[in-house]
């Protein structure tokens, strides 16, 4: 395959510049599809020139008057058109000797280029230009339009591809949408579907190619999960637990408080899962405070009453210690011991630790990525619990499971994931969701307020700290390197010269793990007043007596990520607030006036969605899942529906994609990233 230096057009200068967007071969070019089109097919009445909204305009005129002079070593062209709506200018300004005393009185021209609004009429800059025949037709096209850089014009880019489109055609290799699918659909072959989506001759066919592509890459997404999950389905290999009568009111009755209603049907939909040989893989999404690490208390029991042990990985020690300290009196009153392994223990407690999980003494393990080391070693591992499960890698994940002989699999996070998005990118996973909040939490009264009034803020922050509480604020950058503010710089002033009666803490993702730890100690223990932080505090230990959150350039946030942060705040019994701060002249007040009117973590996701599409989600999803190459889950979802079905089909028929006519999809599964990673995800 040709590296793209090696294509008509692209030499020693611009080479570079195409590998800078990520086109390094001619496959790469064939691949990088126009984004939208101007459609110049007609020409633009003066009338209605630069007005269109389009970046450069046609237009086709009779040269009334040419004007031609010279400053400070440039040619100016200018030349009087009209048409049927009346007059405009075109103008030629460099060094333009080829027009110089080209054009006369008489003359039709066809001129294309951004056009400016003057006082004198609209003026077109010349790009290009053709001296049309007094009978000749004018004949436009749809110009595509690529994503480009400040170097790389996507005029460049499209001339590159026109000139090597035959070539770059016999690229395509084999069709990933199957002959029957693809008949059914009425979409045009591959190789035609390129053709039409880089030189289109109407909209339609540009439309219609260009849904085709989204077509197939949400075929291949949906039939990775269809095959992950076909092939866990034929396993067969786990642990069949068997649920002893009477085990969920056994554990309902040692909790200090009654289990709602969705953690009992949460429970029930994992326990049903574990009772059969097929290995469980379920999401479970549980707002902040929902209940999610007692509902894993429940996992682990039913596996420690099967002689089996549970092992929970948490991304950081604040969270898997939480974990554990929340997890120890929910699994005493049971006789189950929590052992914790963590990568900062002393090599004596490790040691003692790894021995109990090795001979089967301890049921259950908490832990860090410590947890998937080498001198790691289960008796029975039966139950793989991940939190935060977007925070690690899938052979992470993996490697916690291998750890067992296919245990069953919980994944939790506190991130509501879109309908949308989770039904998609996870749609190889049973999914479960804590939607009700238990009774108690108190509820956080949100305001979203103008940087001009943060000093009143802060006198906020003041009279909660003298009645007894204490408050977070937090900021999105550690220095002062950007216009966004520096959580170091903003502890300092507030240290110094705006709450320097007040105990100031600092925490960021600079410090190492003893650190943080050492300061969300202090902070838990009241040692600390008011804690400026980054966004580490987004999933962090509860602190009961925290009472305000403060978020500085809220609008640097997406909507679900405020919600995790506001989160932090309202787990005492202390009416609790969350202040979101906006430069004066943001236009976000809007979106983050959602969080104001709901505290509802899966309306306020489907909110984030849909205002800022399904990209801003990839760090809520297994890495590389969201990385779509020309869909758009929001935009596109009757497509994706309709290719789900397709896919749900194909599988059904050939679950292993061993046919002649899978073959092409077969291929894109493999190649691909986000297919790649989806069916590796679980």
């Amino acid at each position: 395959m040709s590296a793209i230096g090696e294509l008509a057009g692209v030499g020693p200068k611009s080479a570079p510049l195409f590998r800078e967007l990520g086109i390094l071969s001619a496959r790469d070019l064939l691949d990088y599809l126009p984004f939208r089109y101007d459609d110049l097919r007609f020409p633009t009445p003066s009338s209605r020139l630069g007005s269109t909204g389009a970046p450069e305009e046609n237009a086709v005129g009779i040269v009334e008057h040419v004007k031609e002079r010279r400053a400070r070593g440039l040619e100016i062209v200018e030349v009087r058109l009209r048409d049927d709506d009346g007059v405009f200018i075109a103008k030629w300004i460099g060094r333009n000797r080829y027009v110089i005393g080209r054009f006369r009185a008489g003359m039709r021209l066809f001129v294309r280029g951004r056009v400016e609004r003057t006082l004198a009429g609209p003026a077109v800059n010349v790009a290009q230009y053709a001296v049309l025949g007094e009978d000749e037709a004018y004949h436009g096209e749809l110009v595509p339009i690529y994503r480009a850089s400040k170097e790389l014009t996507t005029r460049k880019i499209a001339a590159v591809v026109e000139k090597n489109l035959p070539a770059l055609l016999d690229l395509a290799g084999d069709d990933p949408l199957p002959p029957s699918v693809r008949e059914r659909k009425g979409y045009p072959t591959l190789r035609e579907a390129y053709r039409a989506v880089h030189a289109p001759g109407t909209p339609q066919e540009a439309e219609r190619a260009r849904e085709r592509f989204i077509f197939t890459e949400f075929l291949a997404l949906a039939a990775a999960a269809q095959l992950r999950r076909a092939e866990r389905e034929r396993a067969h290999d786990a642990s069949a637990l068997a649920i002893p009568a009477g085990l969920l009111d056994e554990f309902a009755g040692a909790l200090p408080y009654p289990l709602t209603g969705a953690q009992r049907r949460v429970i029930g939909e994992i326990w049903d899962d574990m009772t059969r040989d097929v290995p469980m893989n379920r999401l479970l999404q549980g707002d902040v405070g929902s209940g999610k690490t007692l509902v894993a208390a429940a996992a682990i029991l039913l596996c420690a009453r099967n002689g089996l042990q549970s092992a929970l990985m948490a991304p950081t020690e604040i969270l898997a210690a939480q974990h554990a300290s929340k997890l120890a009196p929910l699994l005493m009153p049971f006789g189950i011991a929590v052992e914790a392994v963590f990568g900062s223990q002393s090599a004596r407690s490790r040691a003692a630790a790894l021995d109990r999980l090795a001979s089967g003494e301890a049921a259950v393990a908490v832990g860090t990525h410590a947890l998937i080391t080498d001198g790691v070693a289960f008796a029975r591992l039966g139950l793989a619990i991940i939190d935060e499960q977007h925070r690690f890698g899938v052979e992470q994940r993996a490697r916690l499971r291998a750890k067992g002989a296919s245990p069953h699999t919980l994944h939790m996070t506190a991130t509501p994931i879109p309908r949308t998005l989770a039904q998609s990118v996870y749609a190889d996973l049973d999914q479960s969701k804590i939607d009700e909040l238990p009774p108690g939490r108190t509820p956080i009264e949100t305001f979203a307020v103008r940087s001009s009034r943060l000093p009143r803020v802060y006198e906020f922050v003041r009279a909660n700290v003298a009645r007894g509480h204490q408050a977070y604020v937090v900021a999105p950058a550690i220095d002062e390197e950007s216009d966004l503010t520096s959580v170091v710089a903003e502890a300092e002033r507030l240290k110094n010269e705006v709450l320097p009666e007040l105990r100031i803490g600092l925490l960021h993702g600079r410090l190492n793990a003893r650190e943080k730890d050492e300061v969300m100690g202090r902070f838990a223990r009241g040692e600390i007043d008011v804690l400026l932080a980054t966004t580490v505090v987004e999933v962090g230990v509860d602190v009961p007596n925290a009472s305000v959150m403060v978020v500085l350039d809220a609008h640097r946030y997406g909507l679900a990520q405020l919600h995790q942060l506001r989160g932090r705040v309202g787990r005492g019994a202390a009416k609790s607030f969350c202040v979101l701060v906006y430069p004066d002249d943001t236009r976000e007040t809007e979106r983050l006036a959602i969080l104001t009117e709901s505290t509802d973590g899966f309306r306020i996701a489907e909110e984030d969605l849909r205002i800022r599409g399904a990209g801003e989600f990839a760090g809520t999803v297994q890495a590389g899942a969201a990385d779509l190459w020309i869909a758009d889950l929001v935009r596109d979802i009757d497509v994706y529906r309709e290719a789900q079905r397709e896919a749900a089909q194909i599988v059904a028929d050939d679950p292993e994609l061993r046919l002649p006519e899978h073959g092409g999809l077969h291929a894109m599964l493999a190649r691909r990233p986000s297919t790649r990673a989806l069916v590796l995800s679980s």
